[in-house]
């Protein structure tokens, strides 16, 4: 047994595991399993901090002066949090036109219902010139992909940015995916939703993991965060046009 309070802390944190989830292509499940799980990751982002995380990078970026108008959110799933900083924004004053890109087109219409916009896109090809958007979010998207593919991932993302990206993931512990499991069965979620969640939980991120993923893939300086509910999170700023 771990002795200090930093042994602890490394021992709560198991190896990052690959694994397969159902959601890995959206395209190959039946459309009503892929919107099943997708409410399920909708409800578990809005009560396990989700939700909040991307918000928050949202409002520290709006408090800091930005000029932000327009945001991009790529794997919106059913568009929960695209809404959520469109509300977000509405709070403060701000009029934020949002849009959701997903593989599957179940989700994408969807996403439509909730957030006004959404298309169906490849995220390592997305559909937008270069610096077109001011903020790019992507959550719980990048754990999908094993280094290589989610450089690429995130060279995208800064690709069509303006002013910032934020990605957010689920930062990896014994805990997390023991309350994903138990929380499952009250919560009534699907049992794909239930076996997916604690395999996400294991591909997920430490914040020195997601820093490095993403100082070794763009050339900028990230800033990661821990967040609240087990996540993490990780933003910069794009380079500007030259």
């Amino acid at each position: 047994m771990p002795g200090s309070s930093a042994e602890l802390a490394a021992w709560l944190v198991p190896a990052r595991r690959r694994g397969i989830e159902h959601l890995d292509d959206p395209r190959a499940i039946a459309p009503e399993l892929v919107l099943a799980e997708l409410r399920d990751v909708a409800r578990a982002n809005r009560l396990f901090g989700g939700t909040s995380a991307v918000v928050t990078e949202l409002l520290d970026l709006l408090d800091s002066g930005a000029v932000v108008r327009t945001l991009l959110d790529v794997g919106t799933g059913i568009g929960d949090i695209p809404c959520a900083a469109r509300r977000a924004a509405a709070a403060r004053g701000l009029a934020l036109e949002v849009m959701g890109i997903e593989l599957s087109e179940p989700a994408a219409r969807a996403a439509r219902d909730s957030a006004g916009a959404a298309a169906v896109a490849d995220a390592f090809r997305l559909p937008f010139a270069d610096r077109s958007v001011d903020v790019v979010t992507c959550s719980q998207v990048l754990h999908h992909f094993d280094a290589d593919a989610g450089a690429r991932l995130l060279r995208e993302l800064d690709r069509v940015a303006r002013v910032r990206v934020i990605v957010s993931e689920i930062r990896r512990s014994w805990l997390a995916a023991a309350g994903v499991w138990l929380a499952s069965f009250p919560l009534g979620f699907h049992a794909n939703s239930r076996r997916d969640g604690v395999t996400s939980v294991m591909r997920g991120f430490t914040a020195a993991e997601l820093d490095a993923l993403a100082r070794g893939a763009v050339a900028r300086v990230p800033m990661a965060r821990k967040r609240a509910g087990f996540r993490v999170t990780v933003h910069w700023a794009p380079a500007p046009p030259s």
